[in-house]
């Protein structure tokens, strides 16, 4: 699935006047037309400055426009008597300024559009540094929240300072920053998104620890993480459900979900799979890790959950059901139930190892620690089986014992992101954020 960030304005070409608008008719371009001499009256010297320098790039003005009755090769051709020689070369210098001014108001409009839109400072804050209440990377100084009680259920940021970068400012003057991390666990090294909403700096919070919300996405989840995007309303939609009182104000990690593109299907399950890069790993200790390091955050794992869509639907589901000691829930939108990857083969051991079907009952076995999963689906998803296989595993193995789950049926819902969205806020964060802390001290 692809994404195209809201928000950014597109510079926009010059486009000449569409034909048969604003042009008069002119005569042959075979020298200035018969009547008073250059500089007299409002001529072909005038008119052509004027519509050569006026307004280059400005929509209907510029190259290409004929002399409009004010403009060009006189007045509408009619010609009449000589004027007084002072006078109209008085008008003629105060319209040349103005039209220079014109223009250069224009040039510098077009030049503050193009750096915009290329995003070159000072016209944009993209690339600028974000330190989300702590000092930035390579930096000195304060910042960050007031010294922790010893019996307190807030972690406070381990360090070291991440170098997050801007990607985005939303409305409310909340960033979408990125860094590239270097797991230090998995051996992998990726991009990761993150957003706090605006109650992260608040005052009143600053000595409270934020619920962590780790968002997968499905297709290729490389080079991007499609969460990362504004088009998909995801951080605005986290800020509206916790005014509604719907959500908790969770903090948003956003990693690649592969180490490389999904070429000819091939993917990457979120597991360690042997021979291939820890992608399991990463997900489950070097992103959670990273978090601590640089926000304050919750001890417990009651502050810490997956969301996803597809592939990333499983791979939360999957991290939560083995590792219920670290994550605590899950929201899953049109979510595999079962390892599909071709790099599994030959490597069924392992395989069944990251099977949430397997994972579901051997915890129910274990008779806990007791985890939640709230599941979404549309009834019109275009692999058909989702919906069947989602209704048999909550059948198979949902609320009984410590597995507590959920499902969301979408009418007329279909397999992509800006279905599942909205109808989050219909109850599945809600189902999650129940038993859920933060903020907390």
């Amino acid at each position: 699935m692809s994404y195209a960030p809201d928000g950014q304005q597109q510079y926009q070409p010059y486009r000449p006047a569409p034909e048969g608008q604003y042009r008069q008719p002119r005569p042959p371009h075979d020298g200035p037309p018969p009547g008073p001499p250059y500089g007299q009256g409002q001529g072909y010297g005038q008119g052509y400055g004027q519509a050569q320098g006026q307004g280059y790039g400005q929509e209907g003005q510029g190259y290409g426009q004929a002399p409009g009755p004010d403009q060009g090769y006189g007045h509408e051709y009619d010609y009449g008597p000589p004027q007084p020689p002072e006078g109209p070369r008085r008008r003629s210098r105060g319209k040349r300024w103005l039209i220079a001014g014109v223009a250069v108001l224009g040039l510098a409009g077009i030049a503050a559009g193009v750096m915009y839109h290329f995003e070159i400072p000072p016209f944009t804050d993209k690339g600028s540094a974000v330190s989300f209440g702590q000092p930035a990377a390579g930096g000195g100084g304060g910042g960050g929240a007031a010294k922790q009680a010893p019996n307190s259920k807030m972690l406070m940021p381990t360090g070291p300072a991440a170098d997050f970068k801007n990607a985005q400012t939303l409305p409310d003057g909340t960033h979408i920053a990125v860094t590239t991390l270097d797991g230090k666990k998995s051996g992998f090294k990726g991009k990761v998104w993150v957003w706090a909403p605006k109650e992260y700096n608040d005052p009143k919070f600053a000595k409270s620890g934020f619920p962590v919300l780790i968002a997968l996405p499905g297709g290729a989840g490389y080079p991007n993480n499609y969460w990362m995007g504004t088009d998909l309303g995801l951080q605005s939609s986290i800020s509206k459900w916790y005014a509604e009182g719907k959500s908790k104000p969770f903090i948003l990690a956003m990693p690649v979900l592969n180490p490389g593109p999904d070429d000819k299907g091939v993917y990457w399950d979120g597991s360690d799979i042997p021979g291939q890069p820890k992608m399991g790993t990463w997900l489950t200790d070097d992103v959670p890790d990273l978090m601590k390091a640089n926000f304050r955050t919750i001890k417990s794992r009651d502050g810490w959950a997956f969301m996803g869509s597809s592939t990333g639907g499983f791979a939360g589901m999957k991290a939560v059901l083995k590792y219920p000691d670290r994550f605590k829930a899950v929201v899953a939108s049109g979510p595999d139930i079962v390892p599909d990857s071709s790099l599994w083969k030959g490597h069924d051991k392992e395989k069944a190892e990251n099977n949430p079907e397997l994972l579901a009952k051997d915890l129910i076995d274990k008779k806990g620690p007791d985890v939640y999963i709230a599941f979404q689906v549309g009834d019109s998803e275009s692999n058909k089986r989702t919906l069947p296989d989602v209704q048999k595993f909550i059948a198979t193995y949902g609320n009984k014992g410590p597995v507590h789950t959920s499902l969301k049926v979408i009418p007329g819902g279909k397999h992509n992101a800006k279905t599942y969205v909205p109808n989050m806020g219909e109850g599945p964060i809600e189902f999650i954020s129940k038993v859920m802390e933060g903020p907390v001290e």
